[in-house]
């Protein structure tokens, strides 16, 4: 079963660039990673970041979290948050055409 993450980055004042100069080369990473059917990045109205995932399964997303990449992202975002990543899964609970209501 799919599952949906959602990662809010919320950069300290004046590093917004910083952090989507961060994340951009992940995103890139993580998009061969098996498993991997969505992993994009928004701009929220409040100044921060949320990453919006997709995996094949937990066992998938797991071994992303696990990796290099993973790793790597969260070295180059040192000193640039206000805080620690708000991680949290979700499972779809889906309603109208299949196409519609589930990512």
């Amino acid at each position: 079963m799919p599952v949906v993450v959602t990662a809010t980055f919320t950069p300290k004042e004046g590093s917004f660039d910083q952090v989507v100069e961060a994340l951009s080369p992940a995103i890139a990473e993580v998009h061969e990673e098996p498993g991997c059917l969505l992993y994009a990045i928004h701009e929220s109205p409040n100044g921060q970041i949320l990453m919006i995932e997709k995996w094949e399964s937990a066992e998938l997303l797991d071994a992303h979290g696990a990796g290099g990449p993973v790793q790597r992202l969260n070295a180059s975002l040192e000193g640039l948050l206000q805080g620690p990543v708000a991680v949290m899964r979700h499972e779809p609970i889906p309603a109208g055409t299949p196409g519609q209501g589930a990512l």
